[in-house]
């Protein structure tokens, strides 16, 4: 088995190395109350782009800081009860994508929302006032304030799971059904949704960033995306006299710190050459979750789209749902890939038996366009394109 960092052996008991803050349970829980003061309020403004049998929006609410933050809302167009919901997070630096890339889900049956995180791609609004380093880097944003709550991803965490209280209060959504999926940047925003939004029902983090910063600047893998760690040093502390100072300070954003709080169910997925978020790194945070949880393991993938499906037989079932089962999706290089926790197991060798939603159609691995039978036959607009094998350009 390629091994770029632990053997498997020892990533399952690894307990992480960055210093832990000690009150960092009190900040969180000041943090949350601040956020659910605000209510569950949103605006929903009908988007362009329309297809038949969903209803597509753009939401905005009113975050932390007074922030108006953006994200999409979709929906089928016919709802008879009340739905199941997925929260979609995205990487570092990117946007919440596209509408028609989000269509697989409404054809399931679900609601989808995907939220745009502040100051990086798309039109969230950032209002951080902060001492330091704004050019660049959003870990160390607010680093050098003398307040740990002017971090900037305390804000990006507690939107998220704001996001996840909006949707909850939806009407058409079942409360109980609600789970988050993302990659890299998606996959550490997963972990802290679920973290900070004990209702939760199932995360399923892939590749997570923001977890063990020390462990990755000991591994010398602070580049890339984590490459605003050695800058920083750079700038602000050359000789490394307040490093143990800095990293606890940053202990207040790492994820493994938070996955005690988890209550969800949790499906994490990693691959082991991963030279950006190394699996320490994220094994870290997954071995202190407390819930009912598992990890996929790609031994030979790195920060990179992962496939769902090998010519060998199924690894997780792909390509077929019914609104009953809670399914996850990731865009990844080449098609969708669906997690379904209750037959994973029970089907591993054959295709899904025959009560499956027969509307829903088989899809290939490779497919570049995904049939959806909401719309009235026809396919649904090919997903746009977007950086996704973020091995080989160091974004995640």
């Amino acid at each position: 088995m390629p091994i770029l960092d632990m053997p498997l052996s020892e990533l399952y008991t690894y307990q992480g190395r960055n210093e832990r803050p000690a009150d960092l349970d009190a900040y969180w829980d000041k943090a949350v109350a601040e956020m659910e003061a605000l209510g569950t309020g949103c605006e929903l403004v009908p988007a362009d782009f329309q297809v038949p049998g969903a209803e597509c929006y753009h939401l905005y609410f009113t975050g932390v800081g007074g922030a108006r933050v953006h994200g999409m809302l979709l929906k089928p167009g016919k709802i008879e009860g009340r739905l199941p919901a997925v929260l979609q997070f995205h990487g570092y630096s990117g946007d919440c994508g596209s509408f028609a890339e989000k269509l697989n889900y409404v054809c399931a049956g679900f609601v989808v929302a995907a939220l745009d995180c502040r100051g990086q791609g798309g039109r969230s609004q950032d209002v951080s006032a902060t001492i330091g380093n704004t050019l660049h880097g959003h870990i160390i944003r607010g680093l050098e304030d003398p307040d740990p709550e002017k971090l900037l991803y305390r804000s990006l965490y507690l939107d998220t799971a704001q996001l996840a209280r909006i949707v909850m209060a939806l009407p058409y959504v079942d409360e109980t059904r609600v789970g988050a999926t993302g990659g890299s940047q998606g996959g550490g925003l997963t972990l802290a949704c679920a973290a900070l939004t004990p209702t939760l029902n199932r995360a399923a983090p892939q590749m997570p960033f923001l977890c063990d910063y020390r462990r990755v600047w000991e591994m010398d893998l602070d580049l890339d995306a984590y490459a605003e760690l050695r800058d920083y040093f750079r700038h602000t502390d050359p000789l490394h006299q307040h490093e143990t100072e800095t990293f606890t300070r940053l202990g207040y954003i790492d994820n493994q710190h938070l996955a005690h709080r988890i209550r969800a169910e949790v499906m994490m997925a990693t691959g082991l050459l991963d030279n950006i978020c190394p699996p320490s790194s994220q094994f870290a945070a997954y071995n202190k979750i407390t819930s009912k949880k598992q990890v996929v393991i790609y031994p030979d993938y790195k920060h990179e789209g992962l496939s769902p499906v090998g010519r060998k037989g199924h690894a997780v079932h792909a390509g077929h749902v019914r609104p009953k089962i809670f399914a996850f999706s990731r865009r990844s290089g080449e098609g969708d890939l669906f997690i379904l926790w209750e037959n994973q197991n029970r089907y591993p060798d054959k295709a899904p038996p025959s009560d499956y939603n027969a509307t829903i159609p088989r899809r290939s691995f490779r497919s570049r366009i995904a049939p959806c039978p909401l719309s009235e036959g026809r396919d649904a607009p090919p997903p746009r394109r977007r950086w996704d094998n973020c091995g080989a350009t160091g974004r995640p």
